[in-house]
């Protein structure tokens, strides 16, 4: 068989093998496993149902691919998982959830969740923190509005992972920087853009989970509270420990914090998270494009960097 007529089929191998360690990737993360061991095997699994040699594929491309990536994102990786624990220990987190129930209460509760998860994570609070604080308000306020619990995934995923991920302008999270050397943008690029995909992701979200709870209504289904111990009990431990195994904290530091028992008024709690948004918007649109960097490109700098 010539090499022409078996390209395709190494092709259509490789594929598979790619389709075949994702789906373990996926399988095998929401069973508990850390991605830190998964990725690698994924990697080598892709290459070895793909007829690739092993060896090479882990070492000159998965080590050096995973090297490349995590340099120039690892400050952003560390600070942010460090600004996220100082959120949620401090009790700013949980300051601001209050402050959106009493603002807007039950009556508005699928409102207040969104608002109050888009509120931390644009202010760089990682996914993580935000899920575990928000669950207990959500799961408070779809009680007392008697709203199926089965929607707050939804409700709690649309204000955290949505619009303020990806769309809104300014957001540090990661998905915002990561394109930021390839198109040479700023977190700030395309603002009318980023401002409408953000509206349209609202405005649906919201319409379908209005469509959602008035449906559950017509119904007669309500909140139906669950049989098992609330997030902030006994189990909050094990949740936290299978839920971080893949995240930024190690589960054998969870009992050395603990959430300061002293909320700080809203002022306080939002004050961090407008610095976040200012200083990135200064640093990117005022003081790094007046730094001169032109040494970098000198041969002794050159020479190393790694090789692509």
């Amino acid at each position: 068989m010539s090499a022409a007529a078996a390209s395709p089929v190494a092709l259509g191998f490789g594929l598979m093998g790619m389709l075949a360690s994702l789906v373990l990737l996926v399988w095998f993360a929401y069973r508990g496993w850390s991605v830190l061991l998964l990725a690698p095997i994924a990697a080598m699994l892709a290459a070895l149902l793909s007829g690739e040699p092993v060896l090479a594929h882990w070492t000159q491309t998965f080590m050096s691919s995973t090297a490349r990536f995590l340099a120039p994102f690892f400050p952003l990786f560390l600070l942010g998982a460090l600004f996220g624990k100082l959120m949620e220990d401090s009790g700013s987190v949980d300051a601001i959830a209050h402050f959106m129930t009493e603002k807007l209460g039950p009556r508005r509760a699928v409102l207040a969740v969104v608002i109050g998860g888009a509120v931390v994570t644009y202010g760089g609070v990682s996914l993580f923190v935000a899920f575990f604080v928000l669950a207990p308000m959500a799961q408070g306020l779809f009680r007392a509005a008697n709203i199926p619990r089965r929607l707050m995934p939804a409700t709690i995923t649309l204000g955290t992972s949505t619009f303020t991920m990806s769309a809104l302008p300014g957001t540090p999270s990661i998905q915002n920087a990561i394109p930021m050397p390839f198109f040479d943008t700023t977190p700030f690029a395309a603002p009318v853009l980023g401002v409408i995909a953000s509206a349209l992701m609202v405005t649906f979200g919201l319409w379908w989970l209005s469509r959602q709870e008035a449906a559950a209504r017509r119904a007669g289904e309500g909140f139906e509270a669950a049989s098992h111990a609330p997030a902030n009990t006994a189990n909050a431990g094990l949740v936290r420990e299978r839920a971080t195994v893949s995240q930024t904290f190690d589960p054998a530091e969870i009992g050395r914090g603990s959430v300061s028992p002293l909320v700080p008024p809203i002022g306080i709690a939002l004050a961090p998270l407008v610095v976040v948004v200012c200083a990135n918007f200064a640093m990117n649109v005022i003081v790094l494009p007046r730094i001169d960097a032109s040494y970098l490109g000198e041969a002794r700098w050159a020479a190393r960097r790694s090789p692509r």
